[in-house]
């Protein structure tokens, strides 16, 4: 079975368990013979993602049954899917007016309205009575229950805000349409995001989906003299294509960008993977499937690389995992070889899903984002920090950097000064809107979040060369040892024979080997600076 089908059956099944029972039971019986057979057509529009289709059908049904809470239930379903929540509410409340076939998942739908409007008090009520209703179904109360938890958490955690300030980045990076996805590189220089702006005035829709224009992948440089990100412009080279391209990270060097494809018409991507693509002159490549063992026959929703490029985490729907979208980790061996992927275990994944990673420049600070009961609304952005091979129990970052609202990744530099949010939150030029985050008073890498005389990491970087040809040497190895002899980091060099360390300023050894070639030894000072992010950059010529 192809994956396009399996998800598509899946997508279906979770539907009719959803629904199609309560409408069932409901015993609808249609004025229009036809009304039935477009109810059905509507349903399996529905339940592939393709709203509009869905609402247009549903409206014709409308006509001969304006008074069917079932028909204006699924006419606010639609709504709520193509994120017009101010239409959806409008018909989620002339559905529970509605003379015949109520439908109680409208008192669900209300309450996750409320929710995103912050009216807590409204959203428990809603869905209280969701749950006290006698033909709930199973699976929608135990969500019932977790968007009870969240709302409880959102009063909670307004009421104690963290000492940050959060800041829409404004036109040069947003629009009025969907910008999501902030990826920064680990010395702050480059910020790539997806947007659904049109490119041009032709730019193509997604006529069988929400209607909206296709995603893509935009970058922006910072400016030091206007200390912010200049205007964003699309991606040089060849990453986007006229279907969906989404950005999920970039490496900490900024030499590979990390994406989410999904094209029917595509068979490498068809279904959902992730590829990756490398710039060459500035220009980025052709993107390529990123292969076993982090791609499967199941959905895989993106990745990102640690900083010594030698270990992968991604999110992915495959047997084995503790709810919908997990969370893995896949170390490299070598050049050609990979360990067994490795769940991330209970402590951070749940029964919900967790998606929008971002490993720390620190190599030991996951940040990521769970809809599950600790969250105040929506997906959340929680930390885990490894200790010992074994992560931490996630906590939640907390208001203002959360909302009851949805909130993607979250991506700092290598100083912590500013991390970068994508939110649906109010306020925004458009839909989902990229924000800075001030951490003067709050450390984010401390685990008790107190500052300390300098929680900023430094950057030493270099190419290695062969000494007697000039270019690059692939996979040598270099290793950084402290005073007393215990390696500290270590990384082998990328096709173009460049390496790259984040890590704390101090005093090290650095050991360049490769197989054939002279050893070298030489010690290095890198220090650092609270007041920016030092970059060290050191070559070497390798001699046989």
């Amino acid at each position: 079975m192809t994956r396009i089908l399996f998800i598509f059956l899946l997508i279906s099944s979770f539907g009719f368990s959803q629904h199609d029972k309560a409408d069932k039971k409901s015993g609808n019986l249609f004025k229009d013979a036809g009304d039935a057979a477009k109810m059905a057509l509507a349903k399996q529009k529905l339940y592939a993602g393709q709203y509009v289709s869905a609402l247009n059908l549903y409206k014709e049904i409308e006509k001969n049954e304006p008074e069917n809470g079932t028909v204006l239930y699924y006419i606010g379903y639609c709504n709520f899917g193509l994120k017009d929540l101010a239409k959806a509410k409008e018909n989620f409340l002339k559905a529970k007016e509605a003379k015949t076939n109520f439908k109680p998942e409208t008192d669900l739908m209300l309450g996750k309205i409320y929710q995103s409007e912050e009216n807590f008090d409204k959203a428990i009520e809603a869905f209280t009575a969701y749950k006290s209703s006698s033909s709930k179904d199973k699976e929608n109360e135990e969500e019932a229950d977790v968007l009870l938890s969240q709302c409880q958490n959102a009063k909670k955690m307004i009421a104690a805000p963290m000492a940050v300030e959060v800041t829409n980045l404004g036109p040069d990076i947003n629009s009025k349409y969907d910008d999501k996805n902030p990826c920064v590189t680990a010395d702050g220089s480059k910020l790539v995001f997806t947007t659904r702006r049109p490119e041009t005035t032709n730019s193509e829709v997604d006529v069988e989906g929400d209607g909206k224009y296709f995603e893509d992948i935009f970058i922006s440089n910072y400016d030091s003299a206007s200390k912010k990100f200049g205007k964003a412009e699309e991606v040089p080279g060849s990453i986007n294509t006229k279907a969906h391209d989404a950005c999920t990270s970039i490496s900490p060097d900024g030499k590979q960008i990390f994406l989410y494809k999904n094209d029917i018409n595509d068979k490498e991507s068809r279904g959902g993977d992730v590829f990756v693509s490398k710039v060459n002159n500035g220009k980025w490549k052709t993107p390529e499937q990123i292969g076993k063992p982090i791609a499967s026959s199941y959905w895989e929703g993106g990745a990102c690389v640690s900083p010594d490029g030698k270990k992968y985490f991604f999110t992915s729907e495959r047997p084995g995992g503790f709810g919908g979208s997990d969370i893995w980790m896949v170390e490299r061996l070598n050049k050609k070889e990979w360990g067994k992927p490795v769940n991330l275990g209970p402590d951070v994944n749940t029964k919900n899903d967790e998606a929008g990673m971002f490993l720390a420049p620190d190599g030991k600070t996951l940040f990521f984002c769970s809809n599950g009961p600790n969250s105040m609304g929506s997906y959340d952005v929680f930390k885990s920090v490894n200790t010992g091979g074994k992560w931490s129990a996630p906590v939640n970052l907390g208001y203002p950097i959360n909302s009851s609202s949805k909130e993607g990744q979250l991506t700092i530099s290598a100083d912590a000064k500013y991390a970068y949010i994508s939110s649906e939150r109010k306020g925004g030029l458009g839909e989902n809107d990229i924000y800075k985050v001030d951490l003067k008073d709050y450390a984010i890498l401390e685990a008790d979040g107190k500052k300390k005389v300098s929680n900023g990491l430094s950057i030493l970087k270099g190419t290695i060369r062969d000494g007697y040809e000039g270019y690059g040497l692939p996979d040598v190895e270099v290793v950084l040892n402290d005073d007393a002899g215990a390696q500290i980091a270590s990384t082998n060099t990328n096709e173009n024979g460049e390496y790259f360390f984040t890590l704390k300023g101090g005093n090290y050894n650095l050991t360049v080997k490769k197989k054939g070639f002279k050893d070298i030894s030489e010690k290095i000072n890198l220090k650092s600076s609270e007041k920016e992010t030092v970059t060290l950059e050191k070559g070497y010529l390798l001699k046989k």
